[in-house]
Protein backbone atom coordinates (compact mmCIF):
# COMPACT_ATOMS: atom_id res chain seq x y z
CA UNK A 1 0.00 0.00 0.00
CA UNK A 2 1.39 3.30 -0.67
CA UNK A 3 1.97 5.44 1.94
CA UNK A 4 2.79 8.58 0.17
CA UNK A 5 1.01 11.82 1.00
CA UNK A 6 -1.20 13.20 -2.02
CA UNK A 7 -0.24 16.53 -3.05
CA UNK A 8 -2.91 19.17 -2.26
CA UNK A 9 -4.40 20.63 -5.63
CA UNK A 10 -3.60 25.01 -5.72
CA UNK A 11 -5.79 27.57 -6.49
CA UNK A 12 -4.49 30.23 -9.16
CA UNK A 13 -4.24 33.19 -7.28
CA UNK A 14 -2.54 30.71 -4.60
CA UNK A 15 0.29 29.86 -7.54
CA UNK A 16 0.22 33.36 -8.92
CA UNK A 17 1.28 34.13 -5.62
CA UNK A 18 4.33 31.86 -4.92
CA UNK A 19 5.19 32.20 -8.25
CA UNK A 20 5.70 35.69 -8.51
CA UNK A 21 8.86 35.21 -5.61
CA UNK A 22 10.59 32.34 -6.95
CA UNK A 23 10.77 34.54 -10.58
CA UNK A 24 12.45 37.83 -8.50
CA UNK A 25 15.00 35.29 -7.24
CA UNK A 26 15.39 34.42 -10.51
CA UNK A 27 15.91 37.99 -11.54
CA UNK A 28 18.73 38.64 -8.15
CA UNK A 29 20.88 35.35 -8.77
CA UNK A 30 21.20 36.44 -12.57
CA UNK A 31 22.00 39.85 -11.41
CA UNK A 32 24.52 38.60 -8.98
CA UNK A 33 25.88 36.19 -11.13
CA UNK A 34 26.47 38.80 -13.89
CA UNK A 35 27.71 41.09 -11.08
CA UNK A 36 30.29 38.60 -9.36
CA UNK A 37 31.80 37.45 -12.49
CA UNK A 38 32.81 40.81 -13.81
CA UNK A 39 33.89 41.74 -10.03
CA UNK A 40 36.29 38.32 -10.37
CA UNK A 41 37.59 38.82 -13.70
CA UNK A 42 38.34 42.24 -13.80
CA UNK A 43 39.51 43.46 -9.89
CA UNK A 44 41.77 40.22 -9.87
CA UNK A 45 45.37 40.01 -11.85
CA UNK A 46 46.47 37.46 -14.37
CA UNK A 47 48.07 34.20 -12.40
CA UNK A 48 51.78 33.97 -12.73
CA UNK A 49 51.93 30.56 -13.98
CA UNK A 50 48.44 30.28 -15.53
CA UNK A 51 47.75 33.83 -16.68
CA UNK A 52 44.20 34.77 -17.42
CA UNK A 53 42.90 31.41 -17.39
CA UNK A 54 42.66 30.58 -13.75
CA UNK A 55 39.88 32.93 -14.11
CA UNK A 56 37.42 30.23 -15.15
CA UNK A 57 38.20 29.37 -11.28
CA UNK A 58 35.32 31.79 -10.63
CA UNK A 59 32.78 29.25 -12.05
CA UNK A 60 34.92 25.82 -11.78
CA UNK A 61 34.99 26.13 -7.83
CA UNK A 62 31.00 27.56 -7.04
CA UNK A 63 29.39 24.93 -9.44
CA UNK A 64 31.76 22.47 -7.50
CA UNK A 65 30.95 23.71 -3.89
CA UNK A 66 27.17 24.25 -5.31
CA UNK A 67 26.66 20.74 -6.45
CA UNK A 68 27.76 19.14 -3.54
CA UNK A 69 25.11 21.31 -1.45
CA UNK A 70 22.65 20.44 -3.82
CA UNK A 71 23.69 16.46 -3.26
CA UNK A 72 23.31 17.08 0.86
CA UNK A 73 19.72 18.27 0.09
CA UNK A 74 18.75 14.64 -2.33
CA UNK A 75 20.62 13.43 1.64
CA UNK A 76 18.54 14.58 3.80
CA UNK A 77 15.41 14.81 1.72
CA UNK A 78 15.99 10.88 1.00
CA UNK A 79 16.14 10.28 4.67
CA UNK A 80 13.03 12.45 5.69
CA UNK A 81 11.08 10.77 2.94
CA UNK A 82 12.56 7.12 4.12
CA UNK A 83 11.59 8.39 7.46
CA UNK A 84 8.02 10.29 7.02
CA UNK A 85 6.71 8.96 3.76
CA UNK A 86 5.83 12.52 3.10
CA UNK A 87 5.83 13.13 -1.07
CA UNK A 88 7.33 17.00 -0.70
CA UNK A 89 10.49 15.33 0.61
CA UNK A 90 11.06 13.05 -2.68
CA UNK A 91 9.78 15.30 -4.80
CA UNK A 92 12.15 17.90 -3.30
CA UNK A 93 15.25 15.38 -3.25
CA UNK A 94 14.27 14.56 -7.15
CA UNK A 95 14.40 18.39 -7.98
CA UNK A 96 17.68 18.67 -6.01
CA UNK A 97 19.29 15.85 -8.03
CA UNK A 98 18.49 17.01 -11.18
CA UNK A 99 20.28 21.07 -10.30
CA UNK A 100 23.14 19.13 -8.78
CA UNK A 101 24.12 16.81 -11.50
CA UNK A 102 24.11 19.88 -14.34
CA UNK A 103 26.30 21.10 -11.51
CA UNK A 104 28.54 18.32 -11.50
CA UNK A 105 28.12 17.76 -15.44
CA UNK A 106 29.36 21.84 -15.69
CA UNK A 107 32.21 21.27 -13.24
CA UNK A 108 33.60 18.57 -15.29
CA UNK A 109 33.57 20.67 -17.98
CA UNK A 110 35.32 23.79 -16.96
CA UNK A 111 37.86 21.43 -15.30
CA UNK A 112 38.72 20.32 -18.70
CA UNK A 113 38.82 23.29 -20.56
CA UNK A 114 41.26 24.14 -17.21
CA UNK A 115 43.32 20.99 -17.62
CA UNK A 116 43.84 20.49 -21.40
CA UNK A 117 45.98 24.20 -21.60
CA UNK A 118 47.47 22.88 -18.21
CA UNK A 119 48.16 19.06 -17.87
CA UNK A 120 47.86 18.98 -22.22
CA UNK A 121 45.07 16.77 -21.76
CA UNK A 122 41.56 16.76 -21.88
CA UNK A 123 41.20 14.13 -19.46
CA UNK A 124 43.31 11.79 -17.16
CA UNK A 125 42.21 9.41 -14.49
CA UNK A 126 42.92 11.75 -11.79
CA UNK A 127 41.40 10.62 -8.42
CA UNK A 128 39.11 13.75 -7.85
CA UNK A 129 38.20 13.47 -11.40
CA UNK A 130 37.32 9.73 -11.51
CA UNK A 131 35.58 10.23 -8.10
CA UNK A 132 33.79 13.19 -9.42
CA UNK A 133 32.79 11.83 -12.73
CA UNK A 134 31.22 8.45 -10.50
CA UNK A 135 29.31 11.13 -8.72
CA UNK A 136 27.96 12.08 -12.34
CA UNK A 137 27.29 8.55 -13.08
CA UNK A 138 25.47 7.27 -9.79
CA UNK A 139 22.94 10.69 -10.50
CA UNK A 140 22.37 10.09 -13.92
CA UNK A 141 21.17 7.00 -13.15
CA UNK A 142 19.09 8.25 -10.37
CA UNK A 143 17.30 10.49 -12.31
CA UNK A 144 16.96 7.59 -15.32
CA UNK A 145 15.86 5.19 -12.22
CA UNK A 146 13.12 7.96 -11.66
CA UNK A 147 12.06 7.74 -15.06
CA UNK A 148 11.67 4.02 -15.38
CA UNK A 149 9.50 3.15 -12.40
CA UNK A 150 5.73 3.89 -12.66
CA UNK A 151 4.64 3.12 -9.12
CA UNK A 152 5.00 6.91 -7.31
CA UNK A 153 6.05 5.31 -4.02
CA UNK A 154 8.06 2.45 -5.24
CA UNK A 155 10.12 4.96 -7.38
CA UNK A 156 10.45 7.23 -4.34
CA UNK A 157 11.27 4.65 -1.95
CA UNK A 158 14.34 3.48 -4.79
CA UNK A 159 15.30 6.83 -5.45
CA UNK A 160 15.75 7.54 -1.86
CA UNK A 161 18.46 4.63 -1.17
CA UNK A 162 20.32 5.16 -4.14
CA UNK A 163 20.44 9.41 -3.44
CA UNK A 164 21.61 8.27 -0.02
CA UNK A 165 24.17 6.04 -1.60
CA UNK A 166 25.49 8.73 -4.00
CA UNK A 167 25.59 11.57 -1.50
CA UNK A 168 27.90 9.36 0.55
CA UNK A 169 30.66 10.10 -2.36
CA UNK A 170 30.48 13.13 -1.95
CA UNK A 171 33.53 13.70 0.46
CA UNK A 172 34.96 10.76 -1.24
CA UNK A 173 35.03 13.93 -4.00
CA UNK A 174 36.26 16.29 -1.72
CA UNK A 175 38.65 14.60 0.03
CA UNK A 176 40.65 12.86 -2.82
CA UNK A 177 42.69 15.10 -2.94
CA UNK A 178 44.03 14.78 0.29
CA UNK A 179 43.63 11.05 0.12
CA UNK A 180 45.24 10.05 -3.15
CA UNK A 181 48.06 11.42 -4.96
CA UNK A 182 46.93 13.38 -7.31
CA UNK A 183 47.61 16.01 -10.41
CA UNK A 184 44.77 18.60 -9.01
CA UNK A 185 44.88 21.29 -6.95
CA UNK A 186 44.46 21.11 -3.09
CA UNK A 187 40.96 22.50 -2.88
CA UNK A 188 40.02 25.70 -3.64
CA UNK A 189 38.80 28.22 -0.72
CA UNK A 190 38.96 31.58 0.53
CA UNK A 191 41.63 30.41 2.86
CA UNK A 192 44.11 28.58 0.07
CA UNK A 193 44.24 30.75 -2.56
CA UNK A 194 45.75 34.17 -2.79
CA UNK A 195 43.88 36.91 -1.36
CA UNK A 196 43.64 38.49 -3.94
CA UNK A 197 40.98 36.17 -5.51
CA UNK A 198 39.33 35.90 -2.14
CA UNK A 199 36.44 38.44 -2.87
CA UNK A 200 35.73 37.42 -6.37
CA UNK A 201 35.32 33.83 -5.08
CA UNK A 202 32.79 34.22 -2.26
CA UNK A 203 30.78 36.81 -4.63
CA UNK A 204 31.00 33.94 -7.06
CA UNK A 205 30.05 31.22 -4.55
CA UNK A 206 27.41 33.23 -3.11
CA UNK A 207 25.53 33.74 -6.79
CA UNK A 208 25.84 30.67 -7.74
CA UNK A 209 24.30 29.58 -4.69
CA UNK A 210 21.33 31.94 -5.25
CA UNK A 211 21.10 30.40 -9.11
CA UNK A 212 21.38 26.83 -7.38
CA UNK A 213 18.26 27.92 -5.23
CA UNK A 214 16.35 29.46 -7.84
CA UNK A 215 16.73 26.37 -10.01
CA UNK A 216 15.77 24.01 -7.15
CA UNK A 217 12.53 25.84 -6.47
CA UNK A 218 11.90 26.08 -9.99
CA UNK A 219 12.15 22.09 -10.55
CA UNK A 220 10.28 21.30 -7.10
CA UNK A 221 7.49 23.43 -8.15
CA UNK A 222 7.43 22.02 -11.97
CA UNK A 223 7.66 18.32 -10.18
CA UNK A 224 4.17 19.25 -8.00
CA UNK A 225 2.28 19.88 -11.32
CA UNK A 226 3.80 16.66 -13.13
CA UNK A 227 2.60 14.29 -10.19
CA UNK A 228 -0.71 16.22 -9.90
CA UNK A 229 -1.23 15.45 -13.26
CA UNK A 230 0.22 11.64 -12.83
CA UNK A 231 -2.77 11.50 -9.68
CA UNK A 232 -5.21 12.77 -11.62
CA UNK A 233 -4.90 10.68 -14.83
CA UNK A 234 -4.48 7.24 -12.39
CA UNK A 235 -7.54 8.67 -10.90
CA UNK A 236 -9.93 9.22 -14.29
CA UNK A 237 -8.04 5.52 -15.58
CA UNK A 238 -9.73 4.29 -12.15
CA UNK A 239 -12.80 6.33 -12.81
CA UNK A 240 -13.09 4.60 -16.24
CA UNK A 241 -12.36 0.95 -15.25
CA UNK A 242 -15.18 1.49 -12.84
CA UNK A 243 -17.56 2.24 -14.94
CA UNK A 244 -16.44 -0.44 -17.36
Amino acid sequence: MSHAVPLETESPPAAVGVTRPIEWLGLVALLALVGAQLLGVLTSPPDRDMGHLQKIMYVHVPAAWNSFIAFFVVAICSLLYLWKGQERHDLLAASAAEVGTVFTALTLALGSIWGRPTWGVWWTWDPRLTSTAVLLLIFVGYLALRSFVEDADRRAQWSAAVGLLGALNVPIVYMSVKWWRTLHQMQSSPSTVDPEYVVGLRANGIAVLLVLVYFIMKRYRAARVERLAEQLEERAALEGRDHA
